[in-house]
C-alpha cells in the first residue's frame, strides 16, 4: 500500500492548472511528460481529480504526462446543470473538449467509478481519440437500474444521503464505505472531503436538481445499442475491481469483461471501491505495464 518511494515533488497546489474549453473553463492537475493519460474520478460530494489520485500522480508521472481532470460540477471546474443531457455525456464531453485545448490528439483514459463510465462513453463517441481505456470499480451496464431505491448498493445510498445532508459525520461515513481498510479513514481526508463538497455550494445545488436516477438513466441512454458497439470496439481495455467493493459490486466487471475484444480483468483482495489508493504501488505498476510505458 502507499505510493512509490521517493521524494514526493508534485503537490496539489503545483500542479493545478485551468484551460477555457470551447464550453466550460475545466480544472484539473497535471506533471510529467510523455504519452497523456488522463484519471477521472467518482461521483461521491468532494471527489475532484487530485482527491482520487493524489497517491498515483508522482509515480505514474515518472512514465508519462499525467492529468487528473475535475468534471464539470465537481472541484474548481465550472457548474453544470445535466438537464438536457446525461451526465455521463457531459462527462465524456468535457474530457474530449479538454483534450482539444490541450492539443493532445490521442490519450489512455483511467476512470474510478462514474470516471469509468466516462471512459466507456468515450469509448463510443471519439473512439479515434483514445489509446486504451481503464475502468476501476465501475457499474458498466445496469448502472441506471442501481439508481432506483430498491437497486441500491450500501455505498450508492450513503453518497446520496451525503450529497442531500453533507456533513462531517455523513463524510466519515462515505469515506469509510469506499475502502476495505479503514486505516484510510483518517481525519485528514474526511476534512478534506467535506471542504471540498462544501467550498462550492452551486456544484451541489445543482446535483440535487439533476437527480440521476430517471429514465432512460443518468448515465447511459440507449444501453442496448451501447453494449453492441462497445462489443465491437478494438481499443485496449483493462477492468480493475476490489473485491469487497461496497459500492459497486465486482460481478460488474466480470461481466464487462466478457464483452470486449481486448480485454484484462483484475481483481484485488482486501480491496474496497478505491484500488487507487488503496493499492497504489501495485495499480501504478499495473497501469504502467497495460500501457507499455517507459520511464
Amino acid at each position: 500500500m502507499g505510493n512509490d518511494s521517493g521524494a514526493v515533488q508534485h503537490t496539489e497546489e503545483s500542479t493545478s492548472r485551468y484551460v477555457q474549453t470551447a464550453k466550460w473553463r475545466l480544472h484539473y492537475n497535471e506533471a510529467g511528460e510523455g504519452h497523456p493519460v488522463i484519471l477521472l474520478h467518482g461521483i461521491g460530494p468532494g471527489a475532484t481529480g487530485w482527491s482520487n489520485f493524489s497517491l498515483n500522480v508522482e509515480g505514474l508521472a515518472k512514465h508519462c504526462r499525467v492529468i487528473a481532470l475535475d468534471f464539470p460540477g465537481w472541484g474548481g471546474s465550472d457548474p453544470v446543470s445535466a438537464e438536457g443531457s446525461t451526465r455521463n455525456g457531459i462527462n465524456a464531453e468535457s474530457v474530449r473538449l479538454l483534450m482539444d485545448a490541450l492539443g493532445i490528439e490521442k490519450a489512455a483514459l483511467v476512470g474510478n467509478s462514474m470516471g469509468g463510465t466516462a471512459v466507456l462513453e468515450a469509448m463510443l463517441t471519439y473512439p479515434e481519440r483514445i489509446s486504451h481505456a481503464v475502468t476501476m470499480g465501475s457499474g458498466l451496464f445496469k448502472l441506471p437500474m442501481m439508481f432506483i431505491p430498491e437497486g441500491q448498493t450500501e455505498g450508492l445510498r450513503i453518497i446520496w444521503e451525503t450529497y442531500a445532508n453533507p456533513t462531517p459525520e455523513n463524510f466519515r461515513r462515505l469515506v469509510n464505505i469506499m475502502v476495505y481498510d479503514s486505516s484510510f479513514v483518517t481525519d485528514e481526508l474526511v476534512e478534506l472531503r467535506t471542504r471540498l463538497a462544501l467550498d462550492n455550494q452551486l456544484h451541489l445545488d445543482n446535483w440535487k436538481k439533476s437527480p440521476l436516477g430517471d429514465a432512460p438513466g443518468g448515465f447511459f441512454a440507449g444501453a442496448t445499442e451501447m453494449l453492441t458497439k462497445l462489443s465491437q470496439s478494438d481499443i485496449p481495455v483493462l477492468m480493475i475491481h476490489g473485491r469487497d467493493d461496497r459500492v459497486v459490486p465486482m460481478e460488474y466487471t466480470l461481466q464487462g469483461s466478457a464483452l470486449f475484444k481486448n480485454c484484462r480483468a483484475v481483481l484485488f483482495n482486501k480491496c474496497g471501491h478505491w484500488a487507487q489508493i488503496e493499492h497504489a504501488d501495485e495499480f501504478n505498476r499495473l497501469l504502467v505495464s497495460f500501457l507499455n510505458l517507459q520511464a
